[in-house]
């Protein structure tokens, strides 16, 4: 037996004994610590929605609730305007996805696959507008929404977001680490490269689709600053723009506030939850890893 080899059964030994002793990884003695302080927020935030307003308010503040308290949920649900924000939150949203699944993808696939005058330079500009903090962006936006006659119509919310640099450079990173081959032989059978997009790499683009998917819904769905500057009606309200005006100057509902926000927060968890494997595959795959 070579010296490789008996190295290689010895530390396979090795492990096999530490399996023995620790029937799991020793990593997982720092990342469950880590992960049940990080859901801790999430914990207090659901535990804090079925209390009461007193228990809420009260010093020290109570770690677990006397009782089940419904009221800060009936305050929510029975609130008329609450299923409108939800409903105009969930039409941003899914609008926003979608235009950026289909135009992030012909933008990536534009810049992996095609070589025209300026491309690379154009790359980059777009690039760094992802290094343009939204403060800065702010004011000509809202000028061109309003140039548009699209203030406070969820329109102003939409158009913004209806392709981002990040989802159009994600899709770039993954399209490169795909085998040419693939679209070499569906050129020889004479497919455009829109059908080739279409029908050959859109489905191999899963992963891509998920984490733009994912990453667009979680962005649209939690802003609140770009909504407070272009909504001004309530009707418009998006769900995080229509839970401020549970807090006043000088009272605010907690319960009705925690409620609210144990509601917001469930699609993400189930788009994070959903999509999580093909997430995690996409940013492996991609070039993205650190």
């Amino acid at each position: 037996m070579t010296q490789g080899a008996a190295a290689s059964v010895s530390a396979s030994a090795d492990r096999t004994a530490r399996r023995r002793r620790l029937p799991f990884s020793p990593w997982h003695l720092l990342l469950a610590p880590l992960s049940i302080g990080f859901a801790l927020p999430l914990v207090w935030l659901i535990l804090s929605s079925v209390m009461s307003d007193a228990e809420i308010n009260r010093f020290p503040p109570a770690l677990w609730p006397h009782g089940i308290h419904l009221g800060g949920y009936r305050y929510v649900l029975g609130n008329a305007m609450f299923p409108r924000w939800f409903l105009n939150s969930c039409i941003v949203a899914l609008v926003a996805v979608t235009s950026n699944l289909v135009l992030g993808a012909l933008g990536g696939y534009a810049f992996a696959r095609m070589r025209f005058a300026g491309s690379r330079l154009l790359l980059g500009l777009m690039l760094a507008t992802m290094a343009v903090p939204f403060q800065l962006t702010m004011i000509p936006t809202f000028l061109v929404m309003k140039w548009l006659g699209l203030i406070d119509t969820l329109g102003a919310l939409i158009v913004p977001s209806l392709v981002t640099p990040f989802a159009v450079f994600l899709f770039r990173q993954f399209f490169l680490s795909l085998p040419r081959e693939l679209e070499e032989a569906a050129w020889i059978d004479g497919c455009s490269r829109l059908r080739v997009l279409v029908s050959i790499v859109a489905p191999l683009a899963r992963p891509a689709l998920a984490t733009v998917a994912v990453l667009t819904f979680l962005a649209t769905w939690n802003d609140l600053s770009w909504p407070l500057i272009a909504i001004n009606h309530d009707a418009h309200y998006t769900l995080q723009l229509g839970l401020t005006t549970f807090q006043g100057q000088h009272h605010t509902k907690w319960s009705a506030v925690m409620a609210g926000n144990v509601i917001t927060v469930l699609p993400v968890l189930l788009a994070f939850l959903f999509a999580q494997k093909t997430f995690i595959q996409s940013l492996t795959s991609s070039g993205l890893k650190g």
